[in-house]
């Protein structure tokens, strides 16, 4: 259930109701990679050019508040390297009150739906669903479709996949992208949660922007978008260029104008 406490959370990670939520969570994935080293001033950046919220692991949060230009925060609470026996198995890694000494304004954590690790990884979320409603803070799922014979595109699979964060708790659902607005409209209307979409590795600034304005266009409800935006080489331009999509309806070349990026990039 709501509660006042959710509602005011979810507006600090958020503009009416729309998000643009910048990951970087991934230093323990991939280690300080490009955008990470530096996080204080890509934390800045992003914020700077419209980011709601910014995300990390709990261990990272006295970096994050000094930085963040009074944006959102939320701590992920769960994680696996891409050096593991197998980046699927995300393993606990924090705890709501963990999540609150840490001055987080929500959490989130990551479950692979079709993977061979979805039984713990549902039992995660219901546990932390419950745990953060005792406190009226908000949960961000991150619901993917990967497993064994799973087409993390399938519009189907994404479907069930954030109906599975609506039927466990969670406020916010974050997934993959189908690949059109068409078919993301069944991802969008698989649930009343307000669906977001992963940003993957770094394309062009057109594709990018391109995908947000589809998602946009289905329905959804803005971006969790890490390394197409921390890794980019200016993170605050196509930040600006994403919020302009997300927050106030701009077409992809209108956008790309605005915040300074070449249309043909």
């Amino acid at each position: 259930m709501t509660t006042t406490g959710t509602e005011a959370r979810l507006e600090r990670i958020g503009t009416d109701g729309k998000f643009v939520i910048i990951p970087m969570d991934h230093g323990i994935t991939m280690g300080a990679v490009k955008g990470l080293k530096d996080i204080e001033s890509t934390i800045d950046g992003v914020t700077r050019g419209g980011a709601d919220a910014v995300l990390t692991q709990k261990g990272v949060a006295p970096r994050v508040h000094e930085n963040k230009n009074g944006k959102g925060y939320i701590v992920h609470v769960n994680g696996s390297t891409t050096i593991g026996p197998d980046e699927n198995d995300k393993r606990m890694t924090a705890t709501v009150e963990e999540a609150l000494r840490a001055g987080a304004d929500a959490v989130s954590l990551h479950i692979n739906v079709g993977s061979t690790y979805e039984p713990k990884q549902i039992e995660d979320l219901a546990e932390l669903s419950r745990d953060a409603a005792r406190y009226g803070l908000p949960v961000l799922a991150m619901a993917y479709a990967r497993g064994p014979g799973v087409d993390s595109t399938d519009a189907e699979s994404l479907g069930h996949a954030v109906r599975l964060a609506e039927e466990l708790g969670a406020d916010v659902v974050k997934t993959g992208y189908s690949g059109d607005a068409e078919s993301f409209q069944h991802v969008v209307e698989s649930t009343r949660l307000p669906v977001v979409i992963a940003g993957g590795s770094k394309g062009t600034d057109r594709e990018t922007v391109e995908m947000v304005r589809g998602v946009m266009d289905a329905g959804g409800a803005g971006v969790s978008m890490g390394r197409s935006i921390f890794q980019h080489d200016d993170p605050e331009a196509i930040a600006t260029a994403v919020s302009g999509v997300i927050h106030d309806d701009l077409e992809t070349d209108d956008a790309l104008k605005r915040a300074g990026l070449a249309l043909e990039a």
